[in-house]
């Protein structure tokens, strides 16, 4: 069975380098809507057998507008267990002074999240974060045949798919982050749970403009 995974479109705190996180979160930029578009168009004849999305208002209308360009619309399943990674204190607030402040806890988020450690900023740690999203898909490989969606966020997602796909806390990161409208795939093969396959990471060459934005949540 095949995984597709996508991370939201970009949004407003994105584009102001703002902290979004499990609780926070703002429109989508108008920009976004055709990069949506974009997305569900190169997707649209994949018969996909459910979509699941974040219950974070981003991720519903990212997934909402791929809905709607595929030939064979299909329902959306929201969770609150794909959310992004709660970030605590830091949600809501801007990327370059939390910087500034957490230095190298945030180093580690981007870089080495065998080493993460949020309690400093009341944040969720990453293997809450990789359990739930886990629970989400291993439920759906065993409830379901056909190829799936799922709809989620920059920090979480990344590490996700790179869990699912048998990497170590260590190497989550190696292969960088998710840009928005981006495109992942992982193939079970004859597993329920984890390894899967990955077979294809970020794409984003269906995006009129491919740079996307590289900021973490």
């Amino acid at each position: 069975m095949q995984l597709y995974f996508t991370r939201h479109g970009k949004t407003e705190w994105n584009q102001a380098r703002r902290f979004q996180g499990m609780l926070g979160d703002s429109p989508l930029l108008p920009q976004s809507y055709q990069e949506i578009e974009l997305l569900g168009n190169h997707i649209a004849d994949i018969p996909f057998e459910k979509i699941y999305a974040s219950t974070s208002l981003r991720a519903m209308k990212t997934a909402q507008g791929i809905q709607a360009r595929l030939a064979h619309p299909v329902e959306i399943v929201y969770t609150d267990d794909l959310r992004e990674l709660g970030l605590g204190d830091l949600e809501g607030q801007s990327i370059d002074e939390m910087h500034a402040k957490y230095p190298d806890e945030l180093d580690r988020l981007r870089n080495h999240l065998d080493q993460y450690d949020p309690s400093v900023f009341h944040g969720e740690p990453i293997e809450a974060a990789l359990a739930r999203i886990e629970k989400v898909v291993v439920n759906a490989v065993i409830q379901h045949q056909g190829p799936l969606l799922f709809v989620g966020h920059g920090a979480s997602m990344t590490a996700a798919i790179q869990w699912l796909a048998g990497k170590t806390l260590a190497q989550l990161r190696e292969q960088g982050g998710l840009v928005n409208n981006s495109l992942s795939i992982l193939d079970t093969g004859d597993n329920i749970q984890r390894p899967y396959s990955l077979t294809q990471w970020n794409d984003a060459s269906f995006l009129a403009d491919q740079a996307g934005l590289d900021a973490l949540l």
